[in-house]
């Protein structure tokens, strides 16, 4: 266990969220025994890498919680898939089959993929099972299993008996239009199965029931048992209170949501959760992600080219700061991760808790010595033209003769990658520049400048070597220039790694003969 003082003193985000939960609800926690955690998924589209970053960033929350507190703590997935289909996602199948049963629940629309009862179910099973795949500890609850089974009865007939104060707090939120039709109960049309947004005529508060207004005609639905189901700022403040949830993360589009819920819970007669609102990931374009366009990252994408603790390590770097999440992203993950774990090795216990990678691997650090950056692997798989793990394990041993798969898991399963990210990805984006005249005499000189040096310098050694080079050749005013002709004509990048580090552990006469082949 950590020093109680040392756990008092981080400013860790996670212990900062762990704190203020034990001090907002402590009334409620000591009168239930328990923590309980709250993430929400929408099914209106496969589950995305943001949902994967709420769940992960939410367990931290719950590491940290364990820390301070002995107490039962449980993560609740719920998933909104009783919400109509409002429109047809992008990045789905069989659009027209969608487009026949748009606005009905989504557990009542059929599967475009031919494998679940229905939409909501199919895209459920896909987030449980990619949560599965990261070892979550989380309880799935379904919003239509909980409407159907009665589970909301006893919270929806006390919205009703609110019904008034409830449509106070609404109401001024919305256009003049639209408030001649809000209702915060959504009957579900006996006829199509269709969620139906229409006003309420008369209320009968004894039975559970409500008279709507069809188009002119009158209909009488009940409010129990998923008859009816609540609109979206209502249904948020319901489960919050049925479910007596104590902390929820959102992302900052739902804040002015969050308001709403929480006059409505209060006005139940029971306090909002600790609330966290986050920025939001964006793609390349700085577009927001979603789940119907499809854009940006995939959670599959990413674990096909890194490993699951480098996107842990984005989730729980800035998450009030928005970030671009797309493939390029991944390699400079991977290395703050490898930086991360080296740096935890001299560090004492405060700078431990500060450690993102402690946060990641909840408290246990990987011991393992690091090899090289990803990034230079990725050179070195361009280089080493290896296009098997096996391959490019020969080539790093051949310089490396000490070191052995079975010590270094963190790397073997980085050569993997390495190679599947420099076919799908690098290779794409590759410009190798032709030097000029004048380029071509400097990089010349570099050849001359190897040639003495050896195997058994140092990289700081080399590194000074190319840095007199560079300045006797045209660059003294601007090494940056020098080194940017180098990583654009070797690698065809205007960035690349450490040059003495990569020349040392690549072999002096091997980049000679790189370097050559390049300028030819």
């Amino acid at each position: 266990m950590i020093e109680k003082l040392n756990l008092e003193k981080t400013n860790a985000w996670p212990f900062v969220e762990a704190k203020r939960i034990l001090k907002e609800r402590k009334n409620s926690i000591e009168k239930k025994g328990k923590i309980i955690l709250q993430t929400g998924y929408g099914p209106s589209g496969l589950p995305h890498i943001g949902t994967f970053g709420e769940v992960a960033r939410t367990t931290m929350v719950v590491n940290a919680l364990n820390h301070l507190i002995d107490l039962p703590k449980e993560i609740i997935t719920f998933s909104d898939d009783m919400d109509g289909l409002r429109k047809i996602p992008d990045n789905i199948p069989k659009k027209e089959l969608l487009n026949n049963n748009l606005h009905k629940p989504l557990t009542s629309v059929p599967d475009p993929f031919e494998k679940f009862n229905s939409f909501g179910e199919h895209n459920n099973e896909i987030l449980k099972k990619f949560l599965n795949k990261f070892k979550f500890n989380y309880n799935f609850k379904s919003s239509t299993q909980l409407y159907k089974s009665g589970f909301f009865n006893s919270t929806l007939k006390i919205i009703l008996e609110k019904y008034q104060p409830i449509m106070e707090i609404i109401l001024p939120t919305l256009g003049k239009e639209r408030q001649k039709t809000y209702s915060p109960f959504l009957p579900i049309c006996p006829d199509t199965g269709i969620v139906l947004e229409i006003p309420i005529l008369e209320i009968n508060e004894n039975k559970s029931k409500i008279i709507f207004d069809n188009n002119g005609k009158k209909l009488e639905a009940s409010i129990l048992d998923g008859n009816c189901k609540l609109q979206w700022k209502v249904d948020w403040a319901m489960r919050w209170y049925a479910l007596d949830v104590d902390f929820e993360m959102y992302g900052k589009d739902l804040i002015e949501s969050a308001i709403l819920s929480t006059k409505i819970i209060k006005l139940l007669g029971k306090n909002n959760p600790t609330g966290f609102a986050y920025e939001l990931f964006l793609d390349e374009k700085g577009e927001k992600i979603s789940k119907s366009k499809g854009n940006g990252i995939t959670i599959d994408q990413w674990l096909e080219y890194a490993s699951p603790e480098s996107l842990s390590l984005f989730m729980y770097q800035n998450p009030k700061r928005a970030k671009k999440l797309y493939q390029e992203v991944v390699p400079k993950a991977v290395d703050e991760y490898l930086d991360f774990i080296e740096k935890g090795k001299t560090q004492n216990e405060l700078q431990l808790l500060m450690n993102p990678v402690w946060h990641v691997h909840n408290g246990k650090m990987p011991k393992e010595k690091i090899i090289m950056t990803f990034s230079m692997l990725l050179n070195l798989v361009e280089t080493s033209n290896a296009n098997t793990k096996d391959l490019l394990w020969k080539f790093v041993k051949k310089y490396k003769k000490d070191i052995s798969e079975n010590e270094h898991p963190i790397f073997d399963n980085l050569a993997s990658y390495a190679i599947k990210y420099f076919k799908d990805v690098i290779i794409k984006n590759k410009k190798y520049r032709k030097p000029d005249k004048n380029e071509k005499k400097a990089l010349e000189a570099l050849i001359k400048a190897l040639e003495t040096c050896n195997d058994k310098m140092t990289p700081e050694e080399i590194q000074t070597k190319i840095y007199s080079t560079g300045k006797e050749n045209g660059y003294k005013e601007n090494l940056r220039d020098w080194f940017k002709l180098i990583y654009e004509v070797v690698f065809g990048d205007e960035n690349g790694p450490r040059m003495g580090f990569f020349i040392s552990f690549f072999g002096i006469n091997e980049t000679k003969e790189l370097i050559k082949n390049k300028i030819k």
